[in-house]
């Protein structure tokens, strides 16, 4: 080595050294796990033998999915070539039909997992493949939204068929469609309320998993590492949340208005806490799950976002258990409604790392078996309550 590049490469080593700049952010996986969206092959494994045992909260929470119609035999999916989905579903032309047969192909390929019984794999086949052989496009307001919702489940479903079934010829077609109709939707997010692109980066790295693309698994990671602390606030951020690159947000007045009015910032408050609670859900499990994932794919990013989920899920549990609503908070008023949303961030930030969380826990407790919220959240007692692994 010459001495010029001697020189260069010590100028660089001793800041690292040093502390002075951190080395580059991990980049995708070399190679990706499977199945590794949301649950991975040891999560699944300690679910069935919990359920097999019947041991609680686990059989429980598995005889709640497989009473529900999401896992019934006899669901007929009901595909369309454009899914139009206006605001708050006005137009509702295909969504929610859409959004169920994706947590149905989720929920029966959780059944195949836990009882090995093909018939359950075969249907959620029946269904992935009915919605691959004909979906084209989403339209209206709220296509990248729908589209972000729908593709949160098919990625958990095509993960845990493709890789412990193994008998699905069309999984390529599925693919296919994942890539060309969803993918294009999501992975540029969005400047709308946060819980619209937490939504959109969770189904684009899951999408990113099944179809080992690296490129739209790192673009997925760089847009929820700026959205998360643009989303949840805390204290050490200063006098005004942060704010996501592009969101126009370069004012107080500006920052305080997409902020829903909120004028007094404390650890945990949500962007879209004084909108109310349900969509804030969505938020919330979005990062959860985001986080689940990357950790079963090596990256981990739970370590960069801990504080602020388990600040966020703290604050909004507390009052959602019945706490009394300040004046300076969201004008003494809160619409509640947090939905089943707990249990991933509970069990890795309690169950895994031993924080305490009461609040969490009082409401995580309380709402078990969490069942779902119809839309992209589903049966996360069965999957993540006290699951190590």
């Amino acid at each position: 080595m010459s001495l010029t590049r001697k020189l260069l490469a010590l100028t660089m080593l001793v800041p690292l050294a040093l502390g002075l700049f951190s080395a580059p952010a991990q980049a995708a996986p070399t190679t990706f796990t499977h199945p590794g969206v949301l649950v991975s092959r040891p999560q699944l494994d300690f679910v069935r033998a919990k359920v097999q045992a019947g041991a609680q909260p686990w059989k429980q929470a598995y005889d709640a999915m497989m009473s529900s119609s999401y896992a019934s035999l006899s669901r007929s999916p009901k595909p369309r070539a454009i899914v139009e989905c206006g605001s708050y579903s006005n137009p509702n032309i295909g969504c929610t039909d859409e959004r169920q047969d994706a947590i149905a192909a989720y929920s029966l390929s959780l059944a195949w997992y836990i009882t090995r019984d093909a018939k359950y794999a075969t249907k959620a086949i029946e269904i992935m493949d009915a919605w691959s052989a004909v979906l084209k496009d989403h339209t209206n307001s709220n296509a990248p939204l729908q589209s972000a919702w729908s593709a949160s489940s098919w990625p958990r479903a095509a993960e845990i068929i493709k890789h412990t079934y193994t008998n699905w010829p069309n999984s390529g077609r599925f693919g296919t469609m994942l890539r060309n109709v969803y993918l294009p939707e999501v992975i540029n997010g969005s400047h709308s309320n946060g819980n619209w692109e937490l939504s959109m980066t969770e189904a684009a790295l899951g999408i990113a998993v099944f179809l080992d693309d690296k490129a739209a698994y790192d673009k997925a990671v760089a847009k929820f590492r700026t959205r998360v602390p643009a989303y949840l606030y805390l204290t050490s951020d200063g006098a005004l949340p942060k704010t996501a690159p592009g969101s126009g947000l370069d004012a107080r007045d500006k920052i305080v208005r997409y902020w829903q009015g909120q004028t007094t910032f404390v650890n945990g408050l949500s962007q879209e806490t004084c909108r109310d609670f349900t969509h804030t859900g969505y938020g919330l499990a979005a990062i959860a799950n985001f986080a689940e994932t990357t950790r079963i794919q090596g990256q981990d990013l739970y370590p960069e976002i801990a504080d602020r989920l388990r600040e966020g899920l703290g604050f909004h549990a507390k009052y959602q258990m019945g706490a009394a609503v300040p004046s300076w908070l969201c004008g003494g008023s809160l619409k509640l409604g947090l939905g089943p949303i707990t249990e991933v961030g509970y069990n890795h930030l309690h169950t895994r790392l031993g924080h305490t969380m009461s609040n969490t826990e009082a409401l995580t407790l309380r709402q078990r078996p969490a069942g779902t919220n119809n839309l992209f959240v589903a049966w996360q007692t069965l999957t993540h309550a006290g699951n190590p692994q």
